[in-house]
């Protein structure tokens, strides 16, 4: 067998988690925390809640919310402009993945010189980073709990993949009532993510035993739980479910890496600027077709954990039922399903697809892929 490691941070879960925010920092020796959030948590009722908390223990603070929906490379510039004008020593960040990778890359330039667009890429980082506590409002990027942090070049308009164990935050908190606030689109972009995340994860070459746990049970939760929380803002059980399918995703992702439906979302989401559930929820379908030869049984698994009944069934009648549960739950929470919707158009797919080969998360998925069979797929969902 061969040698893996597993990693998370201190994970704090559950409804009034939110509370533990200013007592986590004061403990890993924060004095001063640069906040990062959007206007959209803020304008919820969060910040001030969470502004509250650290002021219990007596913790300056500095609030920035100038993230766009998908962070881009100059943000990150201004964000850790302010975070040293301000002599902040710790990163707080309290949103969606946007707000926490945004968290994340200017946690790793408080430490590390240069430009982020020096740190794409694995391992890249040399220095440790102040101390980060996370708190997502979202189901979705699992961006808590992972080694990755996901900036735009502005240059190149590409999403680069950062990726290091020191990026990992030290306490990840999740409060699902923090997912009351959201839309019912947010809800289904973000919970097809995380569907995505975990059939990812759960496929990817870099899968172990530590991981495909996490990856199965979120995929029965997302199941469940994704149509009554789009249903409902107000549904607790479906809320608390998809928390906890989106820490599990988020664990089994950051340790198996994904594959290359996220290699191609990358590229769509900085070309775009498009969001990155949507792009998912176009491309696994497809994403999931090609692969297919690749993992068949593991592809019953994910049938059966999406609740079809394979009882009796070939291997391969089993496994083609993942395409039909995906398809049938894309087609219900009712997010586009064509990237010409989301205004990709036919002459850029050649760019894209060269760029998406050479994606990170394109080196662990479980079929080899050249720059034709990207393209193919790229044309296929139009």
């Amino acid at each position: 067998m061969q040698i893996s490691k597993f990693m998370t941070p201190e994970i704090i879960f559950g409804n009034q988690s939110l509370g533990q925010v200013g007592e986590s920092l004061r403990r890993l020796g924060a004095s001063r925390v640069f906040l990062v959030s959007d206007p959209g948590v803020a304008s919820a009722g969060w910040i001030e809640r969470i502004i509250s908390y650290l002021q219990q223990q007596r913790l300056d603070y500095h609030l920035w919310t100038n993230v766009t929906a998908n962070p881009k490379d100059y943000e990150i510039h201004a964000g850790i402009a302010e975070y040293r004008a301000k002599e902040c020593n710790a990163i707080l960040g309290v949103g969606g993945g946007s707000a926490i990778d945004a968290a994340k890359a200017i946690a790793l330039l408080a430490t590390n010189e240069g430009s982020i667009v020096q740190y794409e890429g694995v391992d890249n980082i040399q220095h440790p980073l102040p101390p980060m506590v996370m708190v997502p409002t979202t189901a979705g990027s699992g961006s808590e709990v992972s080694q990755f942090s996901i900036i735009v070049d502005s240059a190149r308009k590409v999403k680069m993949a950062i990726i290091s164990k020191s990026l990992i935050p030290d306490i990840a908190i999740i409060d699902p009532q923090t997912l009351m606030t959201k839309d019912k689109l947010l809800t289904a972009n973000t919970g097809i993510d995380v569907l995505t995340h975990a059939i990812e994860s759960y496929i990817s070459l870099a899968a172990t035993p530590l991981t495909e746990v996490h990856s199965l049970q979120a995929m029965r939760l997302i199941a469940k739980h994704l149509r009554p929380s789009v249903a409902s803002q107000y549904n607790t059980e479906a809320k608390q479910a998809m928390a906890m399918a989106s820490l599990q995703a988020g664990i089994a992702f950051s340790n198996a890496i994904l594959g290359a439906v996220h290699a191609m979302s990358h590229q769509l989401g900085g070309f775009l600027d498009a969001p990155h559930g949507e792009v998912n929820a176009i491309l696994l379908p497809h994403v999931l077709e090609y692969n297919y030869i690749a993992a068949p049984e593991k592809y019953r698994q994910i049938a059966e954990c999406l609740g079809e009944n394979t009882a009796g069934l070939s291997t391969h009648a089993a496994s083609r039922l993942t395409l039909k549960a995906v398809k049938e739950l894309v087609s219900d929470l009712e997010v586009p399903q064509s990237l010409s919707a989301i205004g990709l158009h036919p002459e850029q797919i050649d760019l894209l697809s060269s760029l998406a080969v050479r994606d990170v998360c394109m080196t662990t998925n479980p079929r080899d892929m050249t720059v034709h069979d990207v393209a193919t797929l790229f044309r296929q969902a139009l």
